[in-house]
């Protein structure tokens, strides 16, 4: 049976992918300090013989028992509103977490797929990004300490597979959705269902003329699952590229919802990006991917997910102390 150890496993992406993983016949080591992550994302894989989870900061030297075949770096905190709150840890987790996992995959031999970002193009100059654009990035401002995670992240995933010969694998994910997100992490999906359900008014940060491309969970696993399975091993662009205004979605999710809220809006942050739309034409050659699920479908599951958690879980803000992660 292969092993795979997967970080972030009780994230958003990492669940996700523990999920898929499982069924494919995998036995799936899961890893997560739970700053970000939920162990309700992966209760249920508890009970199967084939899945352990390892409570852990991949910041520090990890040592897993047994051999490897895959592992996947999935630790990161993943939205402005951790990332804002622990810019340190975000940094740590890009640099010294990715330092030791890419040091345990020589170790053990394993193919390592790393998860990067469509943030490593920053506010990008050049619309649609493909794989081969530089990105325009702030390195001092408030979203630097992501973005410049990723770029060393990926710098130092290709030093390990020029110089020894590591298998490696780079994903850059544009902005995905789908159940298991978390209601409150700042996410523009996540942010609009739960005012939605809240019965508060949806708030735009800027004008709303700013674009995104959503891609559905389901297809971002796919894609990923490829690309590992692949032999190709510079970064992939893998999201959706329709792309669409923020005024247009918000709509999209009153009528989705079946609310009348107003739309609102607010300052936009420093250094967001006005543009964000992947070239998939890679993919499409590489691993003959591209999505399959429309956003009508995608936001509908999304939304009734939603629609589970508890009244106190809708009103909750994030409360977590990570001061303690912080050194």
């Amino acid at each position: 049976m292969k092993r795979v150890l997967i970080t972030g496993a009780a994230g958003f992406l990492g669940s996700h992918l523990c999920d898929r993983f499982i069924n494919e016949g995998f036995y799936v080591i899961g890893m997560d300090n739970l700053i970000t992550g939920d162990l309700k994302n992966i209760a249920h894989l508890f009970k199967n013989e084939h899945f352990e989870f390892y409570h852990h900061d991949v910041t520090k030297f990890v040592h897993v028992p047994g051999n490897l075949d895959y592992i996947l770096h999935f630790a990161s905190p993943a939205s402005p509103i951790d990332y804002l709150k622990i810019p340190i840890q975000t940094l740590k987790v890009g640099s010294l977490g990715t330092h030791n996992l890419l040091g345990l995959a020589k170790a053990k031999n394993a193919r390592i797929l790393i998860a990067s970002t469509s943030e490593v193009y920053g506010d990008p100059l050049v619309h649609p990004q493909t794989e081969d654009y530089y990105g325009n990035v702030n390195t001092i401002g408030p979203r630097g300490v992501y973005d410049e995670a990723k770029r060393f992240q990926e710098s130092l995933t290709m030093a390990y597979h020029n110089f020894h010969g590591l298998e490696t694998r780079i994903v850059r994910i544009f902005n995905t959705y789908g159940p298991k997100m978390r209601l409150n992490d700042g996410r523009v999906i996540p942010a609009f269902m739960g005012q939605a359900l809240r019965g508060e008014d949806l708030t735009i940060f800027g004008n709303g003329t700013q674009t995104r491309s959503f891609c559905y969970v389901d297809d971002q696993i796919e894609g990923i699952f490829k690309l590992l399975m692949s032999d190709y091993h510079l970064p992939v662009n893998i999201g959706n590229p329709h792309e669409i205004t923020i005024n247009d979605f918000a709509k999209e999710i009153i009528k989705l919802t079946g609310t009348n809220q107003k739309i609102i809006y607010k300052p936009l942050p420093e250094n967001d990006p006005l543009q964000r739309q992947p070239d998939i034409t890679l993919a499409k050659k590489i691993l003959n991917w591209e999505p399959k699920v429309n956003r009508e479908v995608g936001l509908q599951k999304t939304f009734e997910y939603f629609k589970t958690l508890s009244a106190e879980e809708l009103q909750k803000e994030e409360h977590k102390d990570f001061s303690k992660y912080i050194y």
